[in-house]
Parts: structure tokens; C-alpha cells; sequence
């Protein structure tokens, strides 16, 4: 199973290891994460764990989902994802999950949410190449022929064109956690992972033997 936490990006920094080269890292506090509820096959039709980070006033949580908090007994949470597999068994409603289910050496996946930049270039969005800048040239910025005019006579879709970059959801695979702190709930992971700081990321432990690269 991909079991993982939620967390939040604090930012990066850098640390030395044991030979003295430095390593760049991001600090993420990861958890800790209350299980809420179970996805059952038998009744749901495929196997997860629902899980939240953060808590939450319980003024500015729905009738709904208070109710899911209460019946799990755990308080209002801000950030609930699931994480599927196959087996649940070793989890229940209730549990809580800390960044002891991580070691330093493990591979992880981290998940989350790319800086919005607006509406942006082509140059800017896909590195196109600018135009002639001298000699008269009318050109400059303009993204150039989209097409013939007499056939296709319209845009192809996914031609790379200007339009709105970022606030979406990427994920970065087969990471390395360099260092855990138990008692700050601390994840330093080598490299960046998507998003600003503060924003919450999904974590997912890469099972042993998996042929990511």
C-alpha cells in the first residue's frame, strides 16, 4: 500500500551529511494525520485511507463533515485527502499518523500544488523563441502561424500558445528523505517539490522494489 501523510511546505534550506557535502532540502511539516474514515472494497468498491492535516474551528466546518470528524472522534480538520491500496487492515478510524512512518533513505512521492503565474506568454509558459529585434522587424513577441488559412483553416488543440500557467496539480516522483525529526514533525527531503511555501503537499512512501527512476 501507498501509505503517506499530508503536510506543509516551510521552505528550503541546506544541510551537510555525514562527508561534509552539502544538501540542498525542503523542510516539510509532515502530520500528524488522524485517520478519518476507511474505503472498503466490499462497500465502496476499492480499498483507501481518508486522512487530514490541520486542525480546523469546528464554526467554519459544514454539518456534514462535522459529522464525519465527530463519528471518527478526531477534531475538525483543515486538509483531508485518501490514499488507496490495497490492504486497510493495519489502519483504523481514529489512528493517528506521524513522520515516524518515514526513515532517512526512503524514496517518497510528494504531490501538490504549482505557483499560479496568471496568464502568460508563450516565451514564458513554453520557451518559445522571440522574433527578429532588429532591422525593421514588425515580429518581436508574436506567436507566429498557428496554421494554414485555407486548410486546416483552425487551431489544432495543444498548439503551445499563450494562456494561464501554473495552479495545477503536479507531482514529484522517487524523492529522497534525508533526515526525519519526530519531535518537530519535520520532513527534510532532497530537492524542491512543487508549490509556495505554506502550501500543503501530499506524501507517498514508494514501496520497496517499485522500477521508478
Amino acid at each position: 500500500m501507498a501509505i503517506g501523510l499530508l503536510g506543509k511546505k516551510i521552505g528550503m534550506g541546506q544541510i551537510f551529511d555525514e562527508k561534509g557535502t552539502l544538501i540542498p532540502v525542503t523542510l516539510i511539516q509532515a502530520g500528524p494525520c488522524p485517520v478519518i474514515e476507511k474505503r472498503l472494497k466490499t462497500r465502496d468498491g476499492y480499498e483507501a485511507i481518508q486522512v487530514g492535516f490541520e486542525e480546523k474551528p469546528e464554526r467554519l466546518v459544514n454539518k456534514p463533515d462535522l459529522g464525519r470528524f465527530k463519528k471518527a472522534g478526531v477534531s475538525a480538520q483543515r486538509f483531508v485527502r485518501e490514499f488507496r491500496g490495497d490492504d486497510t487492515t493495519s489502519f483504523e478510524v481514529g489512528q493517528t499518523l506521524s513522520v515516524d512512518l518515514f526513515n532517512a533513505g526512503d524514496r517518497i512521492d510528494v504531490v501538490g500544488t504549482s505557483k499560479g503565474r496568471g496568464f502568460a506568454s508563450g516565451r514564458k509558459r513554453h520557451g518559445l523563441k522571440p522574433g527578429p529585434e532588429g532591422h525593421g522587424s514588425m515580429y518581436h513577441n508574436r506567436p507566429g502561424s498557428n496554421g494554414g488559412s485555407s486548410f486546416p483553416s483552425r487551431t489544432f488543440p495543444g498548439r503551445k500558445l499563450a494562456g494561464h500557467m501554473g495552479n495545477a496539480r503536479v507531482t514529484v516522483k522517487n524523492l529522497t528523505v534525508v533526515k526525519t525529526d519526530a519531535e518537530r514533525n519535520l520532513l527534510f527531503v532532497k530537492g524542491s517539490i512543487p508549490g509556495a511555501n505554506t502550501g500543503y503537499v501530499m506524501i507517498r512512501k514508494v514501496a520497496v522494489g517499485s522500477k521508478k527512476k
